[in-house]
């Protein structure tokens, strides 16, 4: 695929998006991939860094090697994914902190949206699509009400928790930052990236390179094999995922972590009544017609490509 200069910039910038959802617990970058138009094209970037690639690199060159791993749309979304993740972490920790309702409004909209724009491409409803989507969903809702665990700060661990959540991250309706909520390992990167710890960083990186590696093969043998089915259990995942992102909940029970700090261990989602105001409400329905409004445009420019 011939692209410009003007092509890695929006790939860029859908990278920056991806980057900033998978920063916040209970939203995906796997969900903007999809509406952006670009996650079959990255599962499969992904998937072709083998052997073969690297052979390719001492028999032809680095020229070839390039072009056969995609580099150039690797190179540019990485960089958005980074820049982005990283920066908006520490937003996201401020937001979610003191203004939880009004960022969870923005990707409730999102969310519902990307159900819409997923579930459309699937070519043929069938019993088999219907039980997969029904399936994608429980596992998703279920794995939005399973409880925080404690923070570990092992190697070994935040070595396995990068490689778990990574795989997350690529998949449209599971966070990846929520996993890492659920394994107690999200407050330990969040401040390795915060104190630029290296060696955890480096670990982390580690895990989640191997796990991408890995599961990037079998989400391409699923798209070739099971298209529909693929997608119908991706829309799943996405629909199950709302309880997660409903921006009005009650939290039922606390843990203080190794700082002391009280950090909400499990929730529920209630009714708005039980929060603020008509303030709240109206912010809260205006950033959920943006962050719908948002999946639009995505979707617009994806398909453009």
């Amino acid at each position: 695929m011939q692209r410009n200069l003007k092509d890695y910039l929006i790939i860029s910038f859908k990278g920056l998006a991806m980057g900033a959802a998978d920063a916040v617990p209970g939203v995906s970058g796997g969900t903007i991939a999809f509406i952006s138009g670009i996650y079959e094209e990255l599962i499969s970037s992904i998937s072709n860094v083998n052997g073969a690639l690297f052979k390719t690199l001492f028999s032809e060159g680095l020229k070839a090697f390039w072009k056969q791993a995609n580099g150039n749309f690797l190179l540019a979304l990485l960089t958005g994914i980074i820049i982005s993740f990283v920066s908006f972490m520490k937003l996201a920790k401020y937001l979610l902190e003191y203004h939880p309702v009004l960022i969870w409004s923005f990707f409730f909209g999102l969310i519902v949206a990307s159900i819409y724009f997923v579930g459309k491409q699937i070519t043929k409803w069938n019993l088999g699509t219907i039980v997969a989507l029904i399936i994608g969903a429980a596992i998703a809702f279920y794995i939005s009400k399973l409880p925080s665990l404690g923070t570990n700060e092992n190697p070994w661990f935040l070595f396995i928790a990068g490689a778990i959540a990574i795989c997350a991250m690529i998949l449209p309706g599971i966070s990846g930052s929520f996993i890492l909520i659920i394994l107690g390992a999200y407050k330990t990167l969040s401040n390795a990236i915060h104190d630029l710890d290296v060696k955890k960083i480096i670990i982390f990186t580690g895990g989640a390179v191997i796990g991408l590696l890995s599961f990037s093969h079998v989400l391409k043998w699923l798209f070739k094999h099971y298209h529909n089915i693929t997608l119908a259990v991706l829309t799943g995942f996405i629909f199950g995922s709302l309880n997660k992102v409903w921006p009005w909940k009650k939290t039922l029970s606390w843990y203080t972590d190794s700082k002391g700090i009280e950090v909400p261990l499990l929730q529920e989602s209630v009714t708005p009544l039980a929060f603020e105001g008509a303030n709240q409400m109206l912010y809260a329905i205006v950033l959920m017609i943006f962050g719908f409004l948002t999946i639009f445009i995505l979707e617009r420019v994806g398909s453009k490509k």
